[in-house]
């Protein structure tokens, strides 16, 4: 009896889990490039009663055995990285991947960082940066004097500008941009801002050009939309909430019994 409420107990710590994913999956429907998550849950050990293939007879044995679960756990928050749609804005700064791959970003302390988010901008200095000021690697740094409507991002990673100082005719290249995939994105860690760090799950980060080698390529002026599939969420709530009420019902129930246990001696 005690058990049932125990078991009861972690369905609803499971699912309110299941809930927060599905809530910070919605709440992010909107951010460019967010990969939404999912959570995969384990069920807990087992209390062995009898164990299958005990002896019954000399000759014969016990063909099932007895075994009580003690309820479910929360084994991880997977992230999927399928491809969200493609919005074309006409920013030149704005480029999306279509296919793998990250760009690479250098944050305040020198560390690295990945991210799918291509809204970039351009710095006093003329570098190109994500809106929290990281610089996109390699470095991409625009001349003075540049016309910002001739910024040119080809499919493989060539970037352009023209400046009439220079040639008013001719634009010239300015630096290239590389991608940046791994053998377990999965392992990738958020760390907010739109940015993953590596870990030891993850692997070292493989390096290519757009569009060459796995990579995908490079769409100027378009932004990749989150992966996040409101219906889909809308549905996986609603099994979560009764999932939930199940699970409370269950505790209603074992607390019932034990209360007509107590009463039997009056």
């Amino acid at each position: 009896m005690v058990r049932s409420l125990w078991t009861g107990a972690s369905g609803m710590i499971g699912q309110q889990a299941n809930i927060d994913t599905i809530a910070n999956n919605l709440s992010n429907v909107n951010t460019h490039g967010y990969k939404k998550q999912r959570a995969d849950f384990e069920d807990l050990l087992y209390q062995t009663v009898k164990v299958a293939g005990t002896p019954a007879t000399e000759e014969t044995v016990v063909p099932v055995g007895i075994q009580m679960g003690h309820g479910v756990k929360l084994a991880g928050t997977q992230r999927v990285f399928s491809q969200g749609n493609l919005q074309q804005t006409e920013i030149p700064t704005d480029m999306a991947i279509a296919g793998d791959g990250f760009f690479r970003v250098q944050m305040y302390d020198g560390s690295w960082a990945y991210t799918r988010n291509g809204s970039f901008k351009v710095d006093s200095d003329g570098r190109m940066v994500t809106s929290s000021g990281y610089w996109l690697l390699p470095d991409i740094i625009l001349p003075e004097g540049f016309l910002p409507e001739t910024l040119t991002v080809s499919q493989d990673g060539r970037v352009t500008v023209k400046v009439p100082q220079i040639d008013e005719n001719d634009p010239i290249e300015v630096g290239r941009i590389e991608l940046y995939r791994f053998a377990n994105p999965v392992g990738l860690t958020a760390v907010g801002e739109n940015l993953f760090k590596t870990t030891q799950a993850s692997g070292s980060a493989i390096a290519g050009r757009p569009g060459f080698d796995g990579m995908g390529m490079i769409a100027h002026k378009y932004l990749e939309m989150s992966n996040v599939a409101v219906v889909q969420e809308m549905v996986n709530l609603i099994v979560a909430q009764r999932a939930y009420e199940f699970n409370s019902k269950t505790i209603q129930t074992s607390d019932s019994m034990l209360g007509t246990a107590t009463t039997l001696k009056r």
